[in-house]
């Protein structure tokens, strides 16, 4: 039987540090030049680009078994089947968003919710559309100008309308079958 032991080297995190440096180098730059949304602005797949060539760089293998090794990791079922669900729960988030269901739904919720019931209104609208698009944050961002401005009117409790909203969003997204973590956790 051959020994297939290699011995380990901290060389194998360069492509993850090329990641991290160029990705954060690159929004740090962007931010002290002042620019809106300093990170959105230098695509993370172009990062994740220069690690893959990083990577194949490494080693003293020939590159036809370099890509090969790269092409079966990245071609695992598990891998693949990942990707899809996350491409899919995009799509149908952004879908939701852009016919505008998320603000009629948060609308039609609370007209139907009574101003004494209002903070529990907010958890449970709140929850019901992380759980429907699969994103804590994208329901906070939906629903939380709605309620503040519920809120206020209402005379309610500023920081308890905020805690509903930011609560029932995440437990929501805990609750969803397409969220990002529920897809990959499991």
């Amino acid at each position: 039987m051959e020994n297939t032991n290699r011995k380990s080297s901290g060389i194998a995190l360069l492509p993850f540090l090329v990641f991290i440096v160029v990705y954060l180098g690159a929004g740090l730059i962007f931010q002290a030049q002042g620019v809106e949304l300093a990170f959105y602005q230098f695509p993370s797949v172009s990062a994740m680009f220069l690690a893959v060539l990083t990577a194949f760089m490494l080693g003293k293998e020939k590159i036809d078994f370099k890509f090969e090794i790269f092409t079966k990791g990245a071609a695992n079922i598990d891998i693949l089947t990942m990707l899809m669900i996350y491409l899919l729960a995009g799509a149908f988030a952004s879908t939701a968003a852009a016919m505008g269901g998320r603000d009629a739904t948060v609308n039609l919720g609370l007209s139907l919710v009574p101003v004494k019931f209002l903070a529990a209104g907010i958890f449970i609208i709140s929850a019901f559309m992380g759980t429907a698009t699969g994103t804590s944050m994208g329901t906070v961002s939906a629903v939380m100008p709605v309620a503040v401005a519920a809120a206020i009117k209402g005379n309610i409790s500023l920081p308890i309308v905020i805690g509903a909203c930011v609560g029932g969003a995440m437990f929501g997204d805990n609750l969803s079958m397409i969220s990002d973590t529920t897809i990959a956790a499991t």
